[in-house]
């Protein structure tokens, strides 16, 4: 009878840092069991997305917290008892901390990109480097979220704009917060819907801030006048004072974004916009470079997530 395999998920980052002359460098690992120069990564662990098993795995192997952004690639490879590893990549830009060696990790080095991929022992986290340095890496992102689940439209007796959350809305709010916080979100908008603004209202809690109504991206106000939604979220895309979540509706999200990446020529992967997800998009200039998309906190994990 032949074994039968299984797939064990990873997750980590390429964690860079500015330097005082304008350039980057970014953190590689040594881990003494296998004597080697890594990336920093590890294993999911139950319950977990891997969007949290980056932030952690950073924080735990380089004492760095750090800020996830754009979706760097997938890896895989077989072990040696014939199972395969899959392991996600972000970008993360470190925000502070202090290193301390472990008996996993027992020495950082902060490295300039040439030393840093000479320096990596294995041709997959050089392909991970080689992905980091494809776009310019002071890109800024944008955090673009469909609201959670508020129960059927045609149940509902009262007007609509005010229907709220249901009971997995709440949940689902609770889980994005998390999320959200994982990619640095600090200013908050909303479409002036209840629901809209109760998707982001645990996250607005936890930073202690007023989430900004936005009348003209609702899905009647889209609808009326398309231009004006564009209008708006390019506004927002420009502002690089701090990072925006922007929550609005299924009519609203899937035309925006074709008519983004269709106006900044990107190709977006196909996916189906379901309530609670989010696009995290970077931006360059103003300019769209990559959307990544995440789907709801409650489908499982985040492993089905493709960029």
């Amino acid at each position: 009878m032949s074994k039968t395999t299984k797939t064990v998920w990873a997750a980590g980052g390429v964690l860079w840092r500015p330097t005082r002359d304008g350039q980057v460098e970014v953190a590689v690992v040594h881990r003494p069991d296998y004597d080697d120069w890594t990336l920093p990564k590890g294993k999911i662990d139950a319950g977990e997305t891997l969007i949290a098993t980056a932030a952690r795995e950073i924080r735990e192997e380089t004492g760095q917290q750090a800020r996830l952004g754009r979706h760097l690639r997938d890896v895989g490879y077989v072990l040696p008892n014939g199972n395969r590893k899959r392991v996600r990549y972000w970008a993360a830009r470190a925000l502070g901390g202090e290193f301390e060696p472990s008996h996993e990790v027992d020495e950082l080095r902060w490295l300039d990109m040439a030393t840093a991929t000479e320096k990596l022992s294995y041709r997959l986290d050089r392909a991970i480097l080689t992905e980091f340095d494809r776009l310019p890496t002071d890109v800024h992102t944008l955090l673009l979220v469909r609201h959670a689940r508020a129960g059927r439209r045609s149940r509902y007796k009262g007007d609509d704009r005010l229907r709220p959350l249901d009971r997995t809305g709440r949940h689902e709010a609770r889980q994005l917060a998390g999320l959200l916080e994982t990619f640095g979100a600090e200013r908050l908008h909303a479409a002036d819907r209840v629901r809209c603004e109760q998707t982001l209202a645990p996250l607005a809690h936890d930073l202690g801030v007023v989430t900004v109504p936005e009348p003209t991206l609702s899905e009647e106000a889209y609808l009326a006048d398309p231009q004006r939604a564009h209008q708006r979220i390019r506004e927002i895309a420009w502002d690089t004072s701090a990072i925006h979540a922007v929550c609005s509706q299924g009519k609203v999200i899937p035309p925006m974004m074709r008519w983004w990446s269709d106006q900044d020529g990107i190709t977006l992967p196909p996916k189906r916009n379901r309530k609670a997800s989010v696009w995290v998009l970077s931006i360059h200039q103003g300019k769209l470079l990559a959307a990544d998309h995440i789907d709801s906190p409650l489908a499982h994990t985040d492993i089905d997530v493709e960029s």
